[in-house]
């Protein structure tokens, strides 16, 4: 596990500093004191350096639809979890201070922005069949799906407009309210239009 976190800390200040298409995983490497076939068992692709956190952050938005208290549905169970999470100051739930950089080296990289897709869609497809087993479905069905749609939906655009709103005022606190505004509108119609449906 050292020698993982070893490796992305040196990825990502070099990807900050550089830009993540100019880093070569030689440069990462030699920068972890580490071979080369090492970061590869560790990260099998270079993207996931950069996205390190992507499996950590899914266990934690499953395990609160899986142990969601009695009478919280599996959609509000996605509600409940962004209020805990900016409550808690977590940090993997994105809170708006010192995530410029971040956001600015995705932005300049094709293939960033083509793995955060990749992933978005991998996730979504995760989420389906976590919500179908909450909701009882012994398969993914299409209100799974359009559950799980929504849902991410309704995180992509809080997390992107609270972040927008944090870059133009520096108000982290009207940032988080904007966030946890459109989280709460947006699991609202979620649970409008699964009405009468195992996940509302």
């Amino acid at each position: 596990m050292a020698t993982r976190q070893a490796i992305s800390d040196a990825a990502t200040r070099l990807f900050f500093e550089r830009g993540f298409d100019r880093v070569t995983i030689d440069e990462i490497a030699e920068a972890a004191d580490v071979g080369r076939m090492t970061v590869f068992n560790h990260f099998p692709r270079k993207e996931d350096m950069f996205f390190d956190l992507d499996e950590q952050i899914q266990e934690i938005a499953f395990g609160a639809v899986r142990e969601r208290e009695a009478g919280v549905s599996p959609i509000e169970a996605s509600r409940h979890l962004a209020h805990r999470l900016v409550d808690e100051r977590h940090p993997f739930v994105p809170l708006f201070d010192g995530t410029e950089r971040f956001v600015a080296t995705v932005l300049k990289s094709e293939a960033l922005k083509a793995r955060a897709r990749e992933m978005r869609d991998d996730f979504m497809s995760r989420l389906a069949a976590v919500l179908a087993e909450a909701a009882g479905q012994r398969s993914v069905d299409p209100y799974g799906h359009l559950a799980a749609g929504l849902i991410v939906s309704t995180w992509s655009a809080a997390v992107t407009e609270g972040q927008k709103a944090f870059d133009r005022t520096r108000d982290l606190d009207a940032a988080k309210r904007l966030f946890l505004m459109l989280v709460d509108r947006g699991t609202a119609g979620a649970t409008r239009a699964l009405a009468d449906t195992p996940y509302s």
